[in-house]
C-alpha cells in the first residue's frame, strides 16, 4: 500500500481535496486533528509537555489551550520546542494508522509534511496550490480574521512555491482549474502506481 502525503499552505484547500479523496474511498489521516487528540491521550507526550511548559499546561487532565498558546504564540523557540515534541508522536501515530489501512493507498493530510520531516515515511507527496490573494481571502472568511493576521500566519509557514517544488504532484486549487477532475486523474495515477 502506498503512503501519500497531502500538503499546502494555509487556505490552499488541502482539506477540501482530502474530502474528495475520501469520497473515492481513500482513507485520510488528518494530522492536525490527530495532534490535538494525542495531546490529550498520549501519556508520554503529555508528560513531556508538562516537563517543558509546566503543570499549568493541563487542568484536570485536559490541555489548557489558552495557556499553551500564550507560551508559544509569539515565541519561535517555544513553538519549535512544542513541535519537536508533538511531531514525532503524530508521525508515529500516522505510521501505525497507515499500516492498518487496506486500500491501495492512504493519505496523510498535514500542513507541515516537509517541516516535520514526515515526507521520509511517505512514498509520494501531493501539494495543493492556490495563489496568495485567494488563500488570504479564504482564511479571512473561514476564521473571521484580518488580512494582517492571515499574513502573520502565512509568514510563519514555509514558502508556498518552495513547498510545491518538493511535491511529486501538484493540484491547482485556484478557481480557474476544476478541482474534481484533477483529483480523479491523480486517483487513477496512484491506483496504477500502487499495483
Amino acid at each position: 500500500m502506498l503512503k501519500i502525503g497531502l500538503t499546502g499552505g494555509i487556505g490552499s484547500g488541502k482539506t477540501t481535496v482530502a474530502k474528495v479523496f475520501e469520497t473515492l474511498g481513500i482513507p485520510v489521516y488528518y494530522a492536525d486533528d490527530a495532534a490535538k487528540e494525542l495531546m490529550h491521550t498520549d501519556e508520554d507526550l503529555k508528560q513531556q509537555i508538562i516537563r517543558h511548559f509546566g503543570s499549568e499546561t493541563y487542568e484536570n487532565g485536559t490541555l489548557n489551550r489558552q495557556y499553551l498558546s500564550q507560551k508559544v504564540f509569539n515565541n519561535a523557540e517555544q513553538l519549535q520546542l512544542l513541535n519537536s515534541l508533538v511531531h514525532p508522536a503524530t508521525i508515529k501515530d500516522a505510521q501505525n494508522w497507515m499500516l492498518k489501512q487496506t486500500t491501495p493507498y492512504s493519505i496523510k493530510e498535514a500542513a507541515l509534511i516537509f517541516e516535520s520531516g514526515s515526507e521520509k515515511n511517505l512514498d509520494y507527496v501531493i501539494g495543493v496550490h492556490a495563489p496568495a490573494t485567494l488563500r488570504i481571502q479564504r482564511v479571512m472568511q473561514r476564521d473571521g480574521i484580518t488580512k494582517e493576521e492571515v499574513l502573520q500566519r502565512i509568514g510563519k509557514q514555509m514558502n508556498e512555491e518552495d513547498k510545491m517544488e518538493l511535491c511529486n504532484f501538484v493540484i491547482e486549487n485556484d478557481e480557474q482549474h476544476l478541482l474534481i477532475p484533477q483529483v480523479m486523474a491523480l486517483h487513477e495515477q496512484l491506483l496504477l502506481l500502487a499495483q
